[in-house]
């Protein structure tokens, strides 16, 4: 099968197109022929290293744990797919070797959902590890109906999908964002804040008593979040693991079947939309990791690895 493979670590530059083997399919594993595959920061960190210490990696590395496709066959004892389903996995294992930038993955029945029939293949793959961890802190928060929730870096990739997440729990949302964003955020139903001095003097003038609920996607966000948290309030981040040591909850998304149909049925109810900011072919899979390392992406990034 086709895939980009890398065999020591780097840069997206030490990525290569290769012919690999078929992998195997477990028992409880279905084997999906890849669509579409979504790019995210921790792709091309594992490529450099970052995760050695946390993860065991076997060589040739796949890289890619998003992923949108078919069923081309399930493994022994696997009743919960059939041949030509249309799914979505985030697609994180226990090591790091196989990944989605390849025609094929074996991924276990646990972190698979039926693909939503609204949008493409491209807006499908984008949806499970950004939408996951969004839709997990949220809910390990507690948010609820008739919540004020600020949800830092609220137009990026795992922002724009927390946003319509807790709005679609019927929660009122702030965001912060950089001035271009903020007509895009309202249109998504967000009340749009600007980043930089002043910004807790901008959330009070909109939650004079606090807001309820605080969601740190971007990292070094820790005293705006006490500064406008209302007492008892409660709040999360993926990217600051201090905010354990002052109250709050750090989180780390993890692969979940049923988490994800619950976003995918989002998508088919109008609730969640992915937006997709490019598409590349397989062979230029460097190029998206390095678009994506850019930071200033708002939407996600996709390949196309197969029609």
């Amino acid at each position: 099968m086709r895939a980009m493979s890398y065999q020591q670590y780097g840069d997206p530059e030490v990525l290569e197109l290769a012919e690999l083997p078929m992998p195997k399919v477990a028992p409880g594993e279905v084997l999906i022929r890849v669509r579409s595959a979504a790019v995210n920061p921790v792709d091309w960190k594992l490529m450099a290293g970052y995760l050695d210490g946390a993860m065991q990696t076997f060589f040739p590395v796949v890289p890619g744990w998003d992923v949108a496709g078919v069923v081309e066959s399930v493994g022994l004892d696997t009743p919960e797919f059939l041949p030509g389903e249309e799914v979505i996995a985030y697609a994180r294992k226990d090591f790091v070797h196989d990944g989605t930038y390849s025609e094929f993955i074996p991924v276990p029945t646990r972190s698979v959902a039926r693909k939503p029939a609204a949008g493409d293949w491209d807006q499908a793959a984008g949806l499970p590890l950004a939408g996951l961890t969004a839709y997990q802190l949220l809910t390990r928060l507690g948010t609820e109906s008739d919540d004020i929730v600020l949800i830092h870096a609220a137009a990026g990739g795992v922002g724009v999908l927390g946003s319509q997440i807790a709005l679609a729990k019927g929660a009122r949302v702030i965001g912060t964002a950089s001035e271009r964003n903020h007509e895009f955020l309202r249109s998504l139903g967000v009340e749009p804040v600007a980043y930089g001095e002043g910004l807790v003097e901008r959330v009070r003038a909109l939650a004079p008593v606090g807001v309820d609920v605080v969601v740190d996607f971007a990292g070094g966000a820790l005293p705006v979040t006490q500064a406008v948290l209302r007492d008892g309030g409660r709040h999360g981040s993926i990217a600051d693991a201090s905010v354990a040591d002052a109250g709050g909850t750090y989180a780390w998304v993890r692969p979940d079947g049923d988490d994800l149909q619950v976003l995918a049925d989002l998508v088919d109810a109008g609730k969640l939309t992915v937006p997709i900011a490019e598409v590349f072919p397989l062979e230029q899979a460097a190029e998206a990791l390095r678009l994506n390392q850019t930071g200033h992406v708002r939407g996600k990034i996709a390949i196309n690895v197969s029609r």
